[in-house]
């Protein structure tokens, strides 16, 4: 029986620890090759072991991974490249290309955290998080889809796949994590465009926002992140994998621009911002008048979502 990742090279940012390394290994089992990416810093995205810029090469959680991988018969290898510098991205896929000559399926899942009140969140700390977040996952996008493009334009259509990582933060919002959620939401809207403008190339592009026990959610959540004694493991990161093995298979055609939550044994679509009740005057409204009909019209709207932690 054919394995649904069968000759695919898949490379997956992120990918030392939580559910980057998950979708590594889920990835591997179903027999793609696979470039595992990892700077190996902090949760807080602060150098690694020993005060380096990142981990050395013994400590790699990539090599580990890569480790794993081998030791199981797959092939993967490790790529220790910043991915939100333009020079680090395009390293990545060149590492695909050069490694197995070619590159279909992009996983972008590198992140950290600097958790702060909105009044304490330093400008740095904003900066920091966007760019691991947001410019970390465009930079990828970009030199990936560049070659998808090329490759298409000489007549080698791909089939090729990205799934892009938000979060029920960056849908919903989250007390304390202005930042991220910032990051986040707007994963989201560089998804829908990318899944618009790279569909003549045949590139499908979809994002998830998952909920698992990783570095950054079992401190911030450690009650509802704890591993059961028993039964169902529902935050296992592993739990994850499986939707984002699927989305990055061939089998996922025709299913694009799409935002997926994936929790525990739970896989829902998201719907996205909708238009809700309208009053057309047919004229400009006085501020007044503004106030009235839109007070209205949120009554009418409902309660939107709750914020997280609010």
């Amino acid at each position: 029986m054919s394995r649904m990742c069968e000759g695919r090279v898949v490379v997956v940012t992120g990918a030392g620890r939580g559910l980057g390394r998950a979708h590594a290994l889920a990835f591997a089992a179903e027999g793609a090759r696979v470039v595992v990416n990892d700077l190996g810093v902090g949760l807080d995205g602060t150098p690694g072991a020993g005060g380096s810029a990142r981990a050395t090469a013994t400590e790699s959680p990539a090599l580990r991974v890569v480790e794993e991988i081998r030791a199981a018969g797959g092939e993967a290898i490790a790529h220790g490249g910043d991915v939100a510098t333009s020079g680090g991205a395009a390293s990545l896929v060149a590492a695909a290309l050069e490694a197995y000559g070619r590159l279909d399926t992009l996983v972008n899942n590198a992140g950290f955290l600097r958790d702060r009140m909105l009044v304490n969140l330093d400008e740095d700390d904003w900066d920091a998080v966007v760019r691991v977040h947001l410019k970390g996952h465009f930079l990828p996008l970009k030199h990936a889809a560049a070659h998808w493009r090329a490759e298409a334009k000489a007549g080698r259509m791909p089939s090729a796949r990205v799934v892009n990582t938000s979060s029920g933060a960056g849908l919903l919002g989250s007390v304390g994590q202005a930042n991220y959620s910032a990051a986040k939401a707007g994963i989201v809207g560089l998804t829908l465009v990318a899944a618009a403008e790279l569909a003549r190339y045949g590139v499908q592009v979809n994002a998830i926002a998952p909920a698992a026990r990783t570095r950054m959610t079992e401190r911030a959540f450690a009650e509802s992140m704890a591993a059961p004694a028993a039964g169902f493991d529902a935050m296992a990161p592993e739990n994850v994998s499986p939707l984002v093995v699927w989305l990055g298979s061939a089998g996922s055609d025709g299913v694009t621009g799409r935002v997926f939550e994936a929790e525990g044994g739970r896989i829902t679509v998201m719907g996205g911002w909708r238009a809700g009740p309208s009053v057309d005057k047919g004229a400009r409204w006085t501020p007044e008048e503004a106030g009235e009909v839109a007070r209205k019209l949120v009554g009418e709207a409902g309660a939107p979502g709750a914020v997280y932690g609010a």
